[in-house]
């Protein structure tokens, strides 16, 4: 058992796999900031300065001036800023590792079109030398 855990573990697809969630969590820090620091700006100052993330509906009594008041006062809150917020981290990620997919997928294509490129053409086939065997032999 412990072999066979030893070639799960060694086989490329797990590394890969490994190595894309380790840059994958160290990405999300980087789409957090560019959207909360350049992306909600833009959009604030675009809609007339409205920020997602202090959008809220309190579930019960009371008024509260930002949600982080709301949540420290114990309140029930419908935080939809902050789930607006949410749907665009996810937007950008979404698109940056589809361009990444792509730009993978397009080096591949391109090493694969060298190699076909590179390699000498193919030889005879079986049934081309049996035919010239054949017309030998009626000579």
């Amino acid at each position: 058992m412990i072999n066979e855990f030893k070639e799960f573990i060694a086989k490329g697809n797990v590394m890969d796999m490994a190595v894309g969630i380790i840059i994958g969590a160290a990405f999300t820090a980087i789409v957090t900031s560019l959207v909360g620091d350049l992306i909600n700006p833009i959009i604030a100052l675009v809609t007339g300065g409205i920020d997602f993330s202090n959008l809220f509906v309190v579930l019960g009594d009371g008024e509260y001036a930002s949600l982080t008041a709301a949540r420290d006062a114990g309140a029930a809150v419908f935080a939809y800023g902050s789930f607006i917020t949410a749907v665009i981290n996810f937007l950008i990620i979404a698109f940056v590792v589809f361009l990444l997919v792509k730009a993978v997928n397009r080096i591949k294509d391109a090493a694969v079109k060298k190699e076909t490129a590179a390699a000498p053409p193919p030889g005879p086939s079986e049934l081309d030398v049996l035919l010239q065997i054949r017309d030998a032999l009626r000579k």
